[in-house]
């Protein structure tokens, strides 16, 4: 904790790169898994292929996508960048197709009674009740990809993994305890804010 203590300005700028780094990632993977989630759930046979691949493509070891990821895009914030985008779909895709199976059927053909169109139904009455698993994913994603973002550091990129990995190289184990320490508080941190905004949204 020594160097936390000594570097505060360098270990508050590191977090600031792995928050930036973790909140862009998340904002493009989101944008990506929601139309992947609804195009799944409106089609349920093809749902658990989807959801198996990417859910293959979670169980692939970090190191080793982030060895293709270099190779295509060389060192820097690019690789991690798109690792983090990729390893989110899972979570944020499976989530969406879940919240979307549990809106009440009832509710959805009331709308469609209404005269509802069906993006009026997807928008005023299945987001709104999915809307709480949906965040759950988006927490799940996002204490996920805290960690994960850590390996920025051994390719160049940004945030708290450049401690970690240069304590590696300097064998200065102050260095390695800072970053592994901020990382964590950040994640306990962000999952307790989304628990709090999921379960306002659950009792909404």
């Amino acid at each position: 904790m020594s160097y936390l203590a000594s570097h505060p300005l360098r270990v508050a700028t590191l977090l600031g790169g792995h928050v930036e780094i973790v909140a862009v990632a998340l904002a493009v993977a989101l944008l990506i898994a929601v139309p992947l989630g609804l195009f799944a759930a409106r089609r349920p046979r093809l749902s658990p292929w989807l959801l198996g691949t990417l859910g293959a493509i979670y169980t692939i070891p970090s190191l080793a996508l982030l060895a293709v990821l270099v190779r295509a895009f060389g060192l820097g914030f690019a690789p991690i960048f798109v690792a983090l985008v990729v390893y989110a779909q899972f979570m944020l895709a499976r989530n969406v197709v879940a919240g979307i199976a549990g809106v009440d059927p009832a509710q959805v053909d009331a709308a469609r009674g209404l005269g509802m169109s069906p993006l009026q139904v997807l928008l005023r009455v299945e987001f709104p009740q999915a809307l709480p698993v949906m965040i759950g994913g988006v927490r799940i994603a996002a204490i996920a990809m805290i960690a994960i973002a850590t390996l920025g550091g051994y390719v160049g990129g940004v945030g708290l993994g450049v401690l970690i990995f240069n304590g590696l190289t300097l064998h200065q184990p102050q260095m390695i305890v800072a970053g592994s320490v901020t990382a964590s508080a950040l994640a306990v941190a962000v999952d307790a804010l989304l628990r709090l905004v999921e379960r306002r949204f659950a009792t909404a």
